[in-house]
């Protein structure tokens, strides 16, 4: 076992450092901080000391997260605040390389320290045991975001090749690879030309811009979940279900179900409910719908339209908190007059709040919004600019259509994950070899994060 995990250790390391081999010792430095603060609140009672301890491990990751993704952020606001108010501030910004992953593993190792607080989870006493769950590279850059609860006891037990489950591994691969290299990529060759000029784009462009972009991120951060599920599947691990079909959604509430559940739940059990949830007065359940969502969107990155967009979803979700049908939609998996309406509902202001998600700045985005509720020009010269572009607009529909089809069987069958055999894997890396973008590929969306 410790063999095992000293493997997987060096595998982890040597994969983050083939990024960049001088941001490695943040994840050493944030291990053995966590490490030693979860020992030392075992063994501490006190809870003014234990506070202390807690509030070490507070600072010390939040300052790296801080420090690499937001100092910028914070001046720049800054001299801009003072600027608006006709004063001229002169202030350096640094060169600072955002470390990947670094908002992952940070959450990873926080949620550690936080359980072991609550006494949920008893600390870890085996320092290789916990280097490995938080550098555990399959999951490492992109997520799912893991509990201590649920994958770190995995790392104290002998881990021998089980079939069945590298099985399954292989066939989720091979679905998340489908949804990344054709799906996604496919999508992107068009949402960047429109999203980098919308001005230039008729009314209709930029709305099915919107649409390809949504296509795209999913395709692109639940296929990098799936991947990942699966690759830590091939060495004995089981990682927690990171989406679950959120376009099939049929209010916000659910969205943020199905949405990146690993991040949603985060906020939910570590700021949400230690806020008052919504057990609080009105005034303060709007409070808390407002802080979850917004901290949510700076999480994304330091940037003023990610915030909008958490702003966006916190006013989108508070009307279905404020009537009591933010759980509404817990049973249900057919497709019927009703339900489609309502999927395709949601499905657009999803879709929506991704334009703030996706642009440049808040200017741009808004632009982008007016231009398409102008409907002044409904052409598609775009998409039919050439037999190339053709082709990939042909390409990516139909890649879409597979998908949806695909997750939709799944979906209606209660399966939390779509369900590939033999032959159907095998028709998907026809569709990948064939259809999948291997030339200048896209990165992952979420390694910016």
């Amino acid at each position: 076992m410790q063999l095992q995990n000293l493997i997987v250790l060096i595998a982890s390391y040597v994969f983050y450092a083939w990024w960049d081999w001088r941001f490695l010792g943040l994840i050493i430095a944030s291990t053995l901080v966590d490490y030693a603060v979860g020992i030392n609140l075992e063994k501490t009672t006190a809870k003014s000391r234990r506070k202390v301890l807690v509030a070490m491990s507070l600072l010390f990751n939040l300052g790296l997260l801080g420090f690499f993704k937001y100092y910028n952020f914070f001046v720049e606001s800054f001299i801009e605040a003072f600027e608006t108010a006709g004063i001229s501030l002169e202030a350096s910004t640094l060169q600072i390389i955002l470390p990947v992953g670094i908002s992952f593993y940070t959450f990873q190792t926080l949620s550690y320290t936080l359980d072991v607080y609550k006494r949920e989870i008893s600390a870890s006493k085996n320092l290789l045991s916990f280097a490995t769950y938080v550098a555990f590279f399959p999951q490492l850059v992109a997520g799912p975001i893991e509990r201590a609860a649920q994958l770190l006891p995995q790392f104290s037990l002998p881990k021998k090749f089980d079939y069945q489950l590298a099985k399954s591994g292989i066939y989720l691969m091979i679905w998340g690879l489908f949804k990344k290299v054709v799906v996604a990529d496919n999508c992107a060759f068009f949402v960047n030309q429109i999203f980098d000029n919308p001005v230039q784009e008729s009314s209709v462009t930029l709305l099915l811009g919107a649409v390809l972009f949504a296509f795209q991120i999913y395709g692109d951060f639940s296929g990098y979940s799936d991947i990942a599920i699966g690759v830590a599947r091939l060495f004995g691990f089981k990682l927690m279900t990171n989406f679950s079909y959120p376009y099939f959604s049929r209010d916000i509430a659910e969205f943020w179900r199905r949405w990146h559940i690993s991040l949603s739940t985060w906020f939910r059990d570590y700021l949400y409910i230690p806020l008052g949830g919504s057990r609080a007065t009105k005034l303060k359940q709007v409070r808390n719908v407002f802080i979850i969502f917004l901290v949510s969107g700076f999480w994304h990155g330091a940037n003023w339209t990610f915030v909008v967009w958490g702003g966006i979803h916190a006013l989108l979700f508070l009307p279905l908190l404020l009537v009591k049908a933010n759980r509404k939609n817990l049973e249900g998996n057919h497709l019927n007059l009703k339900n489609i309406s309502s999927i395709i509902f949601t499905f657009l202001l999803v879709t929506f709040a991704w334009v703030f998600f996706r642009a440049a700045n808040l200017g741009e985005a808004w632009q982008y919004i007016v231009e398409i509720l102008k409907m002044d020009d409904l052409s598609m010269n775009l998409f039919l600019k050439s037999n190339k572009y053709m082709l990939f607009f042909g390409v990516s529909l139909f890649s879409i259509l597979v998908l949806l089809l695909t997750e939709y069987t799944a979906f209606a069958n209660n399966k939390k994950e779509v369900q590939l055999n033999k032959w159907k894997s095998f028709i998907v890396v026809i569709l990948i070899l064939f259809l999948g973008v291997f030339k200048n590929p896209s990165d992952f969306i979420y390694f910016q994060f």
